[in-house]
């Protein structure tokens, strides 16, 4: 598994030091005892080297846990993609159907082809900003588009445009 999460290049710089201290400690540590050093330095020296080892833990631990939480999300993610394409696969018919709708709508309108996807994209929830970078114009120009739109369909805004296609659409509310 490749260490693409965030931090995992200095994790593992980390691990690698506590490394060579645990190795150099218990070096040191074999050589005093052979030489016969203090029981003190001796127990110092011990308490280091469980110190690097516990670095080690530590790190391996948080890494383990920061792959696991990516697997999770991975997983949840692909969990979500596939049931967005089952969505879009059983309801592909009725979409056709509503897309249909609505350009036999603005057609009624007589909106200009402009009109016309300037209307569709604010309805998919786009900003001024976006439709306009999308159809490489300026903002401005969306802005009249949308007004427009707006005057033609003799409604008052974004809000009214979207409950004008989704009314009906939406389950009643049982009184």
């Amino acid at each position: 598994m490749s260490n693409d999460s965030p931090g995992a290049g200095s994790a593992a710089a980390a691990i690698a030091l506590f490394a060579l201290i645990f190795l150099l400690i218990g070096l040191d540590l074999a050589e005093d005892y052979t030489e016969g050093a203090g029981a003190l330095h001796l127990i110092l020296e011990s308490g280091v080297l469980l110190l690097a080892a516990g670095g080690i833990a530590v790190l391996l631990q948080r890494i383990y846990r920061s792959h696991a939480s990516v697997r999770t999300l991975q997983h949840d993610l692909e969990q979500v993609r596939n049931e967005s394409r089952r969505w879009r696969e059983d309801s592909r018919i009725l979409l056709q159907g509503l897309g249909a709708a609505i350009q036999q709508q603005f057609a009624r309108w007589a909106l200009t082809t402009a009109e016309s996807e300037v209307a569709l994209l604010l309805l998919k929830g786009l900003s001024l900003k976006e439709i306009a970078a999308l159809r490489a114009t300026s903002e401005r120009t969306v802005r009249e588009q949308a007004r427009s739109v707006y005057r033609k369909a003799g409604i008052s805004g974004r809000p009214a445009l979207a409950a004008f296609f989704l009314e009906d659409l939406l389950l009643p509310s049982e009184e």
